[in-house]
């Protein structure tokens, strides 16, 4: 189910039925919401706007300051949505430490955070994949019951022939299959793991035997795939390296290739979370609100932007965001709404997000991540090719910004001027 259109009590409806896209305000309320508060947020992604590795940026450390007053107080509301998987409150307290600024976990989303969505799976014996704290990760998110690889290894010894050590192993002892190991029930992905080959051969296994790879299926025509949730579908992510590094998004893909090969039939994904897709700038737009409500701001949040460095995944995630916006708008009843997005990216109905009230998007790239400004000047004889993951159809122009700037410190400098807005009035 998709999210329902909610009539304000202050007189307004985020469908624009109303006043076509515009809020309407009575009288009374325009005069009490002043401009000195501001009706947008700032969305901040990580690696490559705000710092390289664990090192922030120079002009990150200017422009965070154009976001606060004289006693260092945020008077935007702001949120920090990276692809990474970290505990919240470890990169809370790693952005804090960088810019000098309370960040706390709740302004902090992963790629998995929005998973806090998908209750219907909290309950299900999850297999989490991914690596540190990986177990935490799943837990602060709200699943209950929880495993990891090492615990199928564990459970299932003569899975993993792929790993010479443990053949050799299991071929000198008294192994034997743990068959009181619950089955899996469902497949959480927050990250690419160690041991890629371990992995996948695990996962092949589990995606054949409905969870319990005990006993191999008299046909894989008849198995019921299980359900997964894949975190973050970055083929690369920018670090310290002269070039990008191979990303979550690339272990997918060698998942997805491999159980094509085997089984003749595409992956299905449950749900697909972390930019691009909608649900992750849904989840963003709940905690600017929730920034917005703490700072004391009353003004609705008409309008959010979004600073990132990949077109691919931050552009074209913030482009995807407004399109949904705009059609959600547009549609008469929340069906329609919903046949806009493929079920992998659907957005579920959720009591515990704030009240939808942004109108607008806009994307900032930067040049100081993976996208390269030389790179366009690049021969014509040079072919584009689509980085994007499968569920996402490749629409090149949702990769171009609202606007291009070098660094986050002019990007918040137009914002600002944009939005005539002074933290200081």
């Amino acid at each position: 189910m998709m999210i329902s259109r909610i009539r304000h009590e202050s007189g307004y409806s985020t469908d624009g039925s109303d006043s076509g896209s515009d809020f309407f305000l009575p009288d009374s309320l325009e005069e009490k919401l002043q401009t000195t508060e501001p009706d947008f947020g700032i969305l901040f992604d990580v690696d490559g706007v705000l710092a390289r590795g664990t090192n922030p940026l120079d002009p990150a450390v200017k422009a965070l300051k154009l976001l606060q007053d004289e006693e260092g107080n945020l008077k935007v509301p702001v949120a920090f949505v990276t692809n990474a998987c970290n505990r919240s409150e470890d990169k809370a307290r790693q952005i804090s430490k960088w810019f000098n600024m309370q960040v706390s976990p709740d302004m902090v989303i992963h790629a998995p955070t929005p998973a806090k969505l998908l209750t219907e799976f909290h309950d299900k014996h999850v297999l989490v994949i991914g690596q540190e704290h990986r177990r935490d990760i799943a837990l602060d998110i709200g699943f209950k019951k929880v495993c990891t690889i090492e615990d199928i290894q564990k459970a299932y010894p003569f899975l993993d022939m792929v790993d010479h050590d443990n053949r050799k192993r299991v071929a000198n002892g008294s192994y034997r299959d743990d068959l009181s190991f619950p089955p899996v029930e469902a497949i959480l992905m927050i990250g690419e793991p160690k041991l890629w080959e371990s992995n996948l051969q695990l996962l092949i296994d589990l995606l054949l035997t409905e969870g319990k790879p005990t006993k191999a299926p008299s046909s894989i025509m008849g198995v019921r795939q299980l359900p997964i949730i894949a975190c973050n579908m970055d083929l690369v992510f920018m670090d310290r390296a002269c070039m990008p590094r191979f990303g979550h998004g690339s272990f997918l893909l060698c998942l997805e290739s491999l159980y094509k090969k085997i089984t003749g039939r595409e992956l299905d994904y449950t749900a697909l979370i972390g930019k691009p897709c909608e649900i992750t700038y849904r989840y963003a737009e709940h905690c600017i609100a929730d920034v917005a409500q703490k700072l004391g701001i009353q003004n609705p949040i008409k309008k959010l932007y979004f600073i990132g460095d990949n077109p691919s995944v931050d552009i074209v995630g913030a482009n995807l965001y407004h399109r949904f916006l705009r059609r959600q708008s547009e549609c008469i009843d929340n069906e329609e709404i919903m046949n806009h997005l493929p079920r992998s990216r659907s957005i579920p109905n959720n009591n515990a997000l704030y009240q939808q009230t942004v109108l607008a998007m806009e994307s900032l790239l930067v040049g100081t991540g993976v996208y390269k400004p030389e790179e366009d000047d690049s021969s014509d004889d040079d072919v584009d090719v689509y980085h994007g993951h499968r569920d996402i159809e490749n629409e090149p122009e949702l990769a171009k910004p609202s606007k291009f700037v070098k660094d986050v410190y002019h990007g918040i400098q137009h914002i600002l001027e944009k939005e005539n807005f002074s933290v200081n009035t």
